[in-house]
C-alpha cells in the first residue's frame, strides 16, 4: 500500500524509524501547522479505527461514529480546530486498510443504524489523488450491506472517480458550506462555493445521497444576508427532497486556537468576535448572536425547502426551542432523527437509535 501511494503521489519517500523524527521536524519549523501540511506520513494505525465522536458535554450530540483513517488536511482554513487538536498536527494516512475493513465487519450485524464518517479528523476526499481507499474499499463495502451509512465530508471537488461506482445509496457525500467571503479569505486551498454546489449536483445525478454542513458559521458584519444567500443558492440548485440532512453550527473552539489564528492569519478578524466561555470549556459566540443568525437561516430553509432535516451540532434546548421550535427530546433525540432520515433516503434496513441520555 505504501508503494502504491508513493507512486501515485509522485513524492520523494523517506523511511523513518520513529514518528518522533517527524514531530521534531514539524515543531522546529517557523510555521509548524503549515509545515505539517507538506509532510505526508504513511503509517500503521495501532489503535482503533471506529470511534465514537468526541462530542462535548452539556450540549446535544448526534451519536455519530468516526472512521479514523487519517489526520489533518492539505487545505488551510484559519479557524480549523485541528491546528490545536493534535500536538503537533501531522498529515497522516493509515495504510493498514485490511485492519480497518475488519473492524467494520461487526456493523453488518447490528440491529440499529450506524452513521459513520471519515471527515472528523481530516477531509474525506483530499486523499482521492493518491489512494483508492474510498473507491475500492469503503464505498463497495458499504454498498454491499444495509445496516450502516458512510458519510464522506469535504471542501474539495474530488468526485470524478466516485461517480461511476456502484454505491447503492449507502455512501453520503457531504459538503461543508460557507459564504464566498469566508471561503475566499479564511479557507485557503478549498473549492469555491460554486464548484462545491456543482460537484454536489453531479453526485446527486449519479444517485448518491448528499448532505451539507454549515459548520462553522462565522459571525461578521452582514453575515446573515450572506448565509441566507447561500441557503437560497443551495435550495435552488439541489433536489432538496433527496438531501439526507443539513447541520448548523456556530464557530466554537478551545482558547489556544486564538493565538494560532493570529499568528498564521494576521488579517483575519475571527479572533475578535464576541465570544464567551461555554459550559464545555470552549469559546462560543454569545448565545443571542447565535440565535439571531440561526433564526434567519432557519427561516430561509423553511421558505425554500421546508421539509429538509435540519439539526444543530452542539447546541442546547434553548437554542433549539427558539429557532427550530422544538427540542431534540420531543423528536426522540438527534440520533433518532438522523437515523430515520438515513433509513428513508439511503435504504437502510435497521432500526433507528433509541433516545440517548445526552439527547
Amino acid at each position: 500500500m505504501v508503494r502504491k501511494i508513493v507512486t501515485a503521489s509522485k513524492l520523494k519517500a523517506k523511511k523513518v524509524a520513529t514518528l518522533q523524527t517527524v514531530f521534531d521536524q514539524i515543531r522546529s519549523a517557523p510555521d509548524p501547522e503549515g509545515a505539517a501540511k507538506r509532510i505526508l506520513v504513511l503509517n500503521r494505525n495501532r489503535g482503533r479505527f471506529v470511534k465514537a465522536c468526541p462530542g462535548t458535554s452539556h450540549y446535544h450530540c448526534c451519536s455519530y461514529q468516526i472512521l479514523h483513517m487519517g489526520s489533518f488536511c492539505t487545505m488551510d482554513c484559519s479557524y480549523c480546530i485541528l491546528q490545536t487538536y493534535f500536538h503537533p498536527p501531522v498529515l497522516q494516512l493509515f495504510v493498514n486498510f485490511d485492519d480497518l475493513m475488519e473492524e467494520l465487519e461487526p456493523l453488518k450485524e447490528k440491529s440499529t443504524v450506524t452513521r459513520i464518517g471519515t471527515g472528523e479528523f481530516t477531509d474525506s476526499l483530499i486523499w482521492e489523488p493518491v489512494t483508492d481507499l474510498n473507491r475500492n474499499w469503503l464505498i463497495p463495502w458499504f454498498a454491499d450491506q444495509d445496516k450502516a451509512v458512510l458519510e464522506l465530508k469535504t471542501k474539495t471537488v474530488n468526485i470524478q472517480k466516485l461517480l461511476p461506482l456502484t454505491h447503492n445509496g449507502k455512501t453520503i457525500i457531504a459538503w461543508s458550506l460557507n459564504t464566498p467571503q469566508m471561503i475566499t479569505t479564511q479557507e485557503r486551498g478549498t473549492a469555491s462555493l460554486k464548484d462545491r454546489l456543482k460537484a454536489a449536483r453531479d453526485c446527486q445525478k449519479a444517485g448518491y445521497p448528499v448532505a451539507f454542513h454549515f459548520d462553522p458559521l462565522i459571525i461578521y458584519e452582514k453575515c446573515a444576508n450572506d448565509y441566507t444567500a447561500v441557503v437560497e443558492a443551495l435550495c435552488r440548485q439541489m433536489d432538496m427532497s433527496a438531501v439526507v440532512w443539513v447541520s448548523l453550527g456556530a464557530f466554537r473552539f478551545m482558547p489556544a486556537l486564538i493565538k494560532v489564528i493570529e499568528r498564521r492569519f494576521p488579517a483575519s478578524k475571527i479572533p475578535y468576535g464576541e465570544f464567551i466561555g461555554g459550559l464545555d470549556g470552549k469559546m462560543r459566540y454569545f448565545k443571542p448572536l447565535r440565535i439571531s443568525l440561526y433564526q434567519q437561516m432557519i427561516e430561509s430553509f423553511r421558505q425554500y425547502a421546508p421539509d429538509t432535516l435540519l439539526y444543530y451540532c452542539m447546541e442546547d434546548d434553548e437554542v433549539w426551542r427558539k429557532t427550530i421550535g422544538f427540542t431534540p427530546a420531543e423528536k426522540g433525540g438527534i440520533a433518532r432523527m438522523l437515523d430515520q432520515s438515513a433509513i428513508q433516503r439511503c435504504g437502510l434496513k435497521a432500526a433507528a437509535t433509541s433516545m440517548r441520555k445526552y439527547d
